[in-house]
């Protein structure tokens, strides 16, 4: 049963933020009806189109390109932007439909370094942290482990629109288990779970403000180092991996890579990082542009601050 509306912009949820639910739940449920072939494009053509300009993302990706790239021509941005806007409709609507997910990537090809040693280390019971970014689809990869018949434990940051996290969370656990809230008891709970000898996966690449100074693209973005600190604290084989949409923007590839070595945390993490960096290159578009991963307008802010602080008498 849907929540009711607010009775006011309360902490717990806004009529701006029930408003939006109610946009997005009318847009998944509508899409879900649609033939698999048809709904990625009607969502990505709507986020593109209606939602990215709206929600602000669109200036977002494009001023994070700025950020990154100020010699690309403004048409590059905006293509790369819209693009991104695109893969992020797809993505939603595809992890909506759990059992057509897990069905195509069944049928997606499979493979690269880290997934012998990831198929050895499960049939012997040793921990595994899979680790990646909002790159293509990265639900895909968890899809197909699911379907081969293993379980997949995994720790999200809940959405800051409550309403929409209702459905998204308990979306995350319908895929596989267990899934856990971010936080000190959500970290402890999949600390738990992969030093018993399960799979566990952690997404790396959301600003972090009191993270380690680790740059993206060449701009810093502090980052945490949990997925890091969390393999060693477990000795948990670390393995990152991509599920990476094909032109068409239906299929995909699943790429398992070779395992990140233990050793201090930060290297460890900026590793992570370098993996990413060359699928973000290669392909911008499938990246998730429309975070604020760098927050250089915050940046700025502080250099301003210090800049006037070292000039003062």
């Amino acid at each position: 049963m849907p929540p009711a509306p607010p009775q006011s912009d309360a902490p717990g949820g806004s009529w701006s933020d029930w408003l939006t639910d109610r946009l997005l739940r009318g847009l998944i449920a509508g899409a879900l009806l649609l033939p698999w072939t048809t709904r990625p494009r009607l969502m990505g053509w709507l986020v593109r189109r209606v939602v990215a300009p709206l929600a602000g993302w669109r200036a977002r990706a494009r001023a994070n390109l700025a950020h990154v790239w100020p010699d690309m021509p403004e048409a590059e941005r905006r293509r790369i932007a819209d693009a991104a806007a695109d893969n992020a409709g797809r993505t939603m609507i595809e992890n909506y439909d759990i059992a057509g997910l897990k069905a195509r990537a069944a049928a997606a090809p499979i493979g690269g370094e880290g997934l012998a040693l990831l198929e050895r280390a499960h049939a012997a019971g040793e921990p595994v942290l899979l680790v990646t970014g909002h790159f293509g689809n990265h639900e895909i990869p968890r899809a197909a482990l699911v379907a081969r018949g293993l379980q997949v434990g995994g720790l999200y940051r809940p959405m800051k629109n409550r309403y929409f996290n209702d459905h998204y969370a308990a979306n995350m656990h319908a895929l596989s288990g267990p899934v856990f809230e971010q936080g000190r008891r959500g970290t402890m709970g999949l600390v738990r779970h992969i030093r018993e000898g399960g799979i566990g996966v952690l997404l790396f690449d959301l600003y972090a403000g009191r993270g380690a100074p680790v740059d993206f693209l060449g701009k810093p973005a502090p980052t945490l180092t949990s997925a890091a600190e969390i393999a060693l604290k477990t000795g948990a084989h670390v393995i990152p991996f991509f599920g990476i949409r094909q032109p068409d923007g239906l299929h995909f590839e699943i790429a398992f890579e070779a395992p990140v070595p233990h050793g201090d945390p930060v290297k460890m993490t900026r590793e992570m990082t370098r993996r990413l960096e060359a699928r973000v290159r290669a392909d911008p578009g499938q990246w998730f542009w429309i975070h604020r991963r760098w927050k250089p307008e915050r940046q700025a802010a502080r250099q301003r601050k210090r800049a006037a602080a070292s000039t003062a008498p």
